[in-house]
């Protein structure tokens, strides 16, 4: 593995990474890099918390400078994903004058407008914001020289393909692209054909493999005992932090009122619902420790540089196998081991079958010493073979 002084990176650069405790490139940063450094066009796949920020963000602030007009434009998906890039970028320019901004919807647009008036140079934002300041005239993206479009599948999931299609159009042709999504969909391959010129795919491991580090198990239950089987799991689990991941965000703040009568806890909640300050105090105390528990919604399953995380619970199998790879990450990164709890009740056995052959793999089943449960099929030994739909009369097999 090269040192990031092997990667052609410029000295202020060099200085900051070496400030930040970074000791050696990650795989995809030792690849992307020198190609970004290149001026060549990147399509990047690679499991959650393999270091992309900085595989976009070093070299594209070694190749920038101080300028009047915006230089760098980074799309982010969510609030949480935008605000996580600025601090990174702000960090890795530290001995570069640059003006690095943030945009993001949550928030009035003064101070916003007053950012963008003092000359950014590299503008991190969600698409629905960004167009905007677009169309009220305040930002002017025809001298953009770099392009990244990050974590591009949660976008396509959250609906802002056309917005993002909008967004390209306004950059100049001879822009760099830099393109990260964790899966390549068809409309996703389609939009990478269309944004990108000749580009160079860097690849770290498989793209649908959950973090090999990281110990599944289904825990099966009956329907009325899923609360009773979380809060046992929460319970008797050895955890520094945990995840837990729900599908609705009232199942969230029902599940984190339940949380938060067992000792020891220090739960909070993380869904669209709650305000962005709030939401930003909740992801900055389960870093710093304040909180040990966060119960979210998928708002926070993708992206989210939240590192040590042990345990990952989901409270139903996610409808779509990708998400669970997803939750998933964010256990296991950086090569710490980590263990991936889900709950599994009788109506989610197409779901559980998805997962299983999206990672390719059969998910073991467990069940909790002296947990009192009630009966379910799903507790046997040796299932009952699924039921076959009867053709109807008159057809015959051909």
């Amino acid at each position: 593995m090269p040192s990031f002084e092997d990667l052609g990176l410029t000295g202020p650069v060099l200085r900051a990474v070496k400030k930040a405790g970074y000791e050696e490139p990650t795989p995809i940063q030792a690849q992307a890099i020198p190609v970004a450094l290149e001026g060549k066009d990147i399509v990047g796949a690679s499991q959650t918390g393999t270091g992309k920020t900085a595989a976009f963000s070093l070299p594209i602030i070694s190749k920038i400078g101080p300028s009047d007009r915006p230089q760098c434009l980074v799309l982010e998906p969510t609030r949480e994903l935008a605000a996580q890039v600025e601090e990174q970028m702000n960090l890795f320019s530290f001995y570069k004058p640059l003006n690095v901004m943030l945009l993001h919807g949550g928030v009035g647009y003064g101070h916003q407008i007053e950012a963008l008036e003092n000359q950014a140079d590299v503008i991190i934002a969600t698409p629905g914001r960004l167009l905007d300041h677009m169309e009220k005239g305040n930002i002017d993206l025809s001298s953009i020289e770099y392009l990244v479009l990050d974590e591009v599948d949660r976008m396509l999931d959250m609906g802002f393909l056309p917005d993002v299609k909008r967004i390209i159009d306004r950059c100049p042709s001879h822009r760099k692209t830099l393109f990260f999504s964790a899966t390549m969909p068809g409309a996703i391959q389609t939009l990478a054909n269309w944004a990108l010129k000749d580009p160079v795919e860097v690849e770290i491991g498989e793209r649908r493999s959950p973090a090999e580090t990281v110990s599944h198990a289904f825990y099966p239950v009956g329907m009325d005992q899923r609360d009773e089987l979380l809060l046992k799991l929460v319970e008797q689990t050895g955890f520094d932090s945990m995840m837990i991941f729900t599908r609705t965000k009232k199942e969230a703040d029902t599940l984190l009122a339940q949380i938060q009568k067992i000792e020891g806890t220090k739960p909070t909640a993380l869904h669209s619902d709650i305000r962005q300050s709030d939401r930003t105090k909740a992801l900055q105390g389960f870093r710093d420790g304040t909180f040990n528990i966060i119960v979210a919604t998928d708002i926070a399953a993708r992206g989210l540089d939240i590192s040590g995380v042990t345990h990952v619970i989901n409270y139903r199998v996610p409808e779509n196998p990708e998400d669970y790879v997803h939750r998933i990450g964010r256990t296991g990164r950086a090569q710490q081991e980590g263990d991936a709890f889900t709950i599994l009740t009788a109506d989610e056995l197409e779901n559980a079958a998805a997962v299983e052959h999206y990672v390719d793999q059969k998910i073991e089943r467990r069940k909790i010493d002296g947990f009192d449960y009630n009966y379910t099929a799903l507790l046997d030994d040796k299932p009952a073979a699924p039921l076959r739909r009867k053709r109807p009369p008159g057809r015959r097999r051909r």
